[in-house]
């Protein structure tokens, strides 16, 4: 006689799982395949979203009924009440429309007024049960459009609060009343008290209904699907290397649960364990991952490490969780040594023979589990560098070629894995902590990345995802993404950028973005902002932070200036003629006349001066373009700006003659020199001037950028000469900023 064994299953789904049409169709798929092995028991939670606007219903509602307010306001709590009932019950008609058609859309269309109404006139207390009711209703009723046997189960009736016997009793005589039933479909989360009353389990409740239902009917298998690949070594938000544990056992993921992993609701586990039933965490959205088995067996060694903030007492309690006993003294000696060197002092540590716990202040909690899981569960000794990098043109491009071909030699030599985080261009933008591969990333960006809205969106995206000490990579040419500076280091993420737009701000703006670094424990580095690679800005600061007084600052910083009046000066041709040459070879804006205004060596001119603490401002620099300012009226024709440049020729030539008499070349210089009759103490100008042949510009040609730096300590001035312009040169330069 053969006696054939029927195998049951719970799997739960999170409200991830079921935000949408197309992810419950993604779980139908999966409770389809669990139903070739057997009978399925299949918990939900409500939809993403739902509870919490459950919540702000039921506060809205409890105004009404407590306040009693009269008049206008309480014409505008109703219609808040109305309206947030109406957008919650789109979300589901939403659903429906999606997962059925015709008549059978219609009744699941009238089931869900019906089930709205019932809820608005709810107790408040129980307005929170109904988001898990909505959600399986749906599914139920989907199912067996779909032919399949389905039972709903009312869990508001089986799941008695604190009395275990009954409830097992409840759910284990239910089922088996209905052999003929392959899926049975019960809400997670909700339940009653013993006097009858409507209660739930608590915010995560759905996963510890799904172990009541497993442990009541003595199931073979209890699986959690959810939306992240099983319990992880941390949180990966927080640390990018987290990875996957593939077995854990009921007391590890228990403290895991209690100290802060979010994955698995703790009180899930006592059930499970005590009726023997593994619990498998899945992932919705790659059901082929075998994600974590929870079990009596488990693993070994160290679990994981998560942790607990107090934003009260403003600090986080760390949890290191291990699978076996440890020497409790030398793993928190190990655990605070690690702590040390990455610059972090532990308030307190202690173990308990198994786990060690150590407490540091909330703005370094990251950075701690971040040096923890390093120290503890990855092997590679680099630490990974997440970049977000804003601007994909000619500098992005080269900067991420040059991330591609020297990765390794970068993490060889300098201990620091540089890994692309996410990148945007003009258009779309990616974030993916896991890394993005630098050779794919323009077929990324073109096949996979979100528009573009703003450029607040790119920013925003970064700042929900970046691990304190992410560097955010400003190569853009925006006048206005500087005023997303500040939110970025408040979160803890370093800025590197060769956008001098950044800087040259109004003071007051410029001054609030260092102090935002200052306040946070960040860096803000600009050296790519000045002279492109050269190390113009670093002369700078090492002067003035050593104490000296800067006498005077002379800059060639206009690469494509330099290069026109070198041009002039050594090969035939009209001034007019030379300026088309250049803007013809790219190293003019599309609009030369931007150029000639000087407006490039203003902003340079303004950075370099902050960097020698003089607080400039534009008001404060005079300005003379290299042309007439009545020629660079962006109104006039670029052809008719030509033209009236051409009739100037004599004049041109004069000035250059004049300087070549004088045994002289002309440069366009930006100049601080040190005056105590004005305000600042010092005099800002920008002109053509005349070098002699000892001024170290004299013999400076092309593109190539120079800095002549005299303080009050050196008798002769520093200089700094060399090629200021090309993408690679300004990436690489990025690149410095980044490691150093």
């Amino acid at each position: 006689m053969i006696i054939f064994v029927i195998m049951i299953q719970v799997l739960k789904f999170g409200g991830s799982s079921v935000a949408n049409a197309t992810n419950i169709s993604r779980v139908l798929d999966i409770v389809g395949e669990a139903t070739k092995k057997g009978r399925v028991v299949l918990i939900c939670s409500a939809i993403k979203g739902c509870t919490d606007a459950l919540l702000s219903l039921a506060r809205l509602a409890e105004r009404q009924h407590l306040e009693i307010p009269e008049g206008a306001e309480g014409e505008k709590l109703a219609l808040q009440f109305a309206g947030g009932v109406r957008d919650l019950k789109e979300k589901h008609l939403e659903i429906i429309r999606r997962l059925f058609t015709g008549a059978e859309r219609a009744e699941a269309e009238n089931e869900c007024h019906a089930l709205f109404a019932e809820m608005a006139s709810a107790p408040v207390g129980e307005m929170v049960t109904f988001g898990e009711i909505f959600s399986t209703r749906i599914i139920a009723r989907k199912l067996a459009c779909d032919g399949v046997m389905t039972k709903w189960l009312d869990s508001r009736i089986l799941v008695i609060k604190d009395h275990k016997d009954l409830t097992y009793n409840n759910i284990s005589t239910q089922v088996s009343l209905e052999p003929t039933v392959d899926v049975f479909v019960a809400p997670g989360f909700i339940a009653s008290t013993y006097e009858g009353e409507r209660t739930t389990l608590g915010r995560g409740g759905s996963d510890l209904s799904a172990a009541i239902y497993a442990a009541a009917i003595g199931a073979d298998s209890l699986q959690i699907w959810t939306d992240v690949p099983g319990i992880m070594t941390a949180n990966p938000k927080d640390v990018p290397a987290a990875r996957t544990v593939p077995a854990m056992s009921y007391r590890a993921a228990l403290d895991m649960a209690t100290h802060g992993a979010k994955v698995l609701y703790g009180p899930t586990v006592q059930p499970a364990m005590d009726a023997g039933i593994a619990i498998e965490i899945r992932n919705t959205f790659e059901p082929e991952n075998p994600g974590t088995v929870v079990s009596a067996v488990g693993g070994s060694g160290w679990a994981g490490v998560c942790s607990t903030g107090d934003k009260v007492r403003g600090e986080a309690l760390i949890c290191l969780v291990s699978e076996d006993a440890q020497d409790g003294e030398a793993a928190c000696l190990r655990v605070e040594d690690c702590l040390k060197k990455a610059g972090i002092k532990p308030l307190a540590s202690s173990s308990d023979g198994t786990n060690v716990y150590v407490s540091v202040t909330l703005p370094v909690e990251r950075q701690a589990l971040a040096a923890l899981h390093r120290e503890f569960f990855e092997t590679v000794p680099q630490s990974v560098v997440n970049l977000y990098i804003a601007g994909y043109g000619a500098v992005g491009k080269a900067f991420v070629k040059m991330l591609s071909q020297n990765a390794p030699t970068i993490a060889m030599r300098s201990g620091k894995l540089l890994r692309i985080a996410g990148i945007a261009d003009s258009r779309r933008y990616i974030v993916d902590n896991g890394g993005i591969d630098p050779a794919e990333v323009g077929k990324l960006l073109e096949n996979k990345g979100e528009p573009m809205e703003n450029e607040g969106a790119f920013v925003a995206a970064v700042k929900s995802a970046a691990p304190r000490r992410s560097v955010f990579v400003d190569l853009t040419d925006s006048e206005t993404l500087y005023r997303e500076f500040e939110g970025l280091l408040h979160d803890g993420i370093n800025i590197v950028t060769s956008n001098r737009r950044s800087l040259a701000v109004p003071f007051v703006e410029y001054a609030a973005i260092m102090a935002a670094a200052a306040e946070n424990g960040c860096f803000v580095r600009y050296e790519t902002t000045v002279g492109s690679a050269l190390p113009l800005l670093d002369g700078i600061s090492r002067s003035t932070n050593a104490g000296e007084e800067i006498l005077g600052i002379e800059a060639v910083v206009s690469c494509t200036l330099n290069q026109i009046l070198s041009s002039y000066a050594r090969y035939p041709g009209s001034f007019a003629e030379t300026v088309r040459r250049a803007q013809e070879k790219g190293l003019t804006e599309k609009d030369p006349r931007l150029d000639l205004s000087g407006r490039d060596a203003l902003r340079k001119l303004l950075i370099l001066a902050r960097e020698a603490g003089v607080p400039l401002e534009e008001a404060d620099v005079e300005i003379k373009p290299a042309v007439p300012s009545e020629l660079l009226d962006a109104d006039i024709p670029l052809e008719e700006f030509y033209r009236a440049l051409q009739e100037m020729e004599p004049q041109f030539d004069a000035d250059e003659k004049a300087a070549a008499r004088s045994q002289c070349r002309q440069r366009y210089l930006a100049v601080l020199e040190k005056d105590p009759g004005r305000p600042l103490g010092y005099r800002a100008s920008i002109a053509v001037r005349n070098v002699p042949r000892n001024h170290p510009a004299f013999r400076i040609l092309g593109t190539e950028n120079a800095i002549i730096i005299r303080s009050a300590y050196h008798p002769y001035p520093l200089v700094i000469q060399g090629a200021g312009e090309g993408a690679e040169m300004a990436a690489g330069s990025v690149l410095n900023d980044i490691l150093r």
